[in-house]
């Protein structure tokens, strides 16, 4: 059962895990983002769970709907447990701040050596900073980009700089 992922998370981090729940067999749990290196760590290492494989790391850009819990973006962590299967999905909500600033989170980059690249496309295609990242920079659209692509303000009739690049 994957639910016991959840209780095991409860039990752990007690406030940190702001909600959980199941629909379908598909657990889901929501996390404080200041603590998302230790949960992340904790369901690789803890021996019942061996969280080991992060499957996908994805952005959701809620604006316009009515969300009762801060955070404009979800940062959404997809893990599978290669040992018995089951797989658990884990939230951050993160929001741009009183400045419009970036949102921030800390990287997963030295949990799972393979989140690199999908912190890379949150970055490039949300303006997800990634904290401690060892690499952030674009790795979709060309570094003279402007914006975000994927956020839904992000003006559809922006036009963007024509770069010319020489390869011969």
């Amino acid at each position: 059962m994957s639910a016991r992922i959840l209780d095991r998370l409860r039990e752990q981090f007690g406030e940190a895990v702001r909600a959980t729940f199941s629909n379908h067999g598909d657990e889901c749990a929501i996390v404080d983002p200041a603590r998302i290196v230790e949960v992340c760590a904790f369901l690789r290492d803890d021996p019942e769970l061996k969280m080991a494989m992060l499957v996908d790391l994805c952005v959701v850009d809620t604006l316009g709907l009515d969300r009762r819990e801060g955070g404009r973006f979800e940062v959404v962590y997809h893990l599978r447990s290669m040992a018995s299967g089951r797989r658990v999905r884990i939230k951050a909500l993160v929001d741009e701040g009183p400045s419009g600033a970036n949102p921030e989170i800390d990287s997963v980059v030295p949990v799972w050596r393979g989140a690199n690249w999908f912190e890379r496309e949150a970055w490039d295609m949300y303006g997800i900073k990634f904290r401690n990242h060892p690499d952030l920079r674009r790795i979709l659209m060309y570094e003279e980009f402007v914006g975000h692509p994927l956020r839904k303000d992000y003006p559809k009739e922006k036009r963007q700089p024509l770069v010319r690049r020489d390869f011969s």
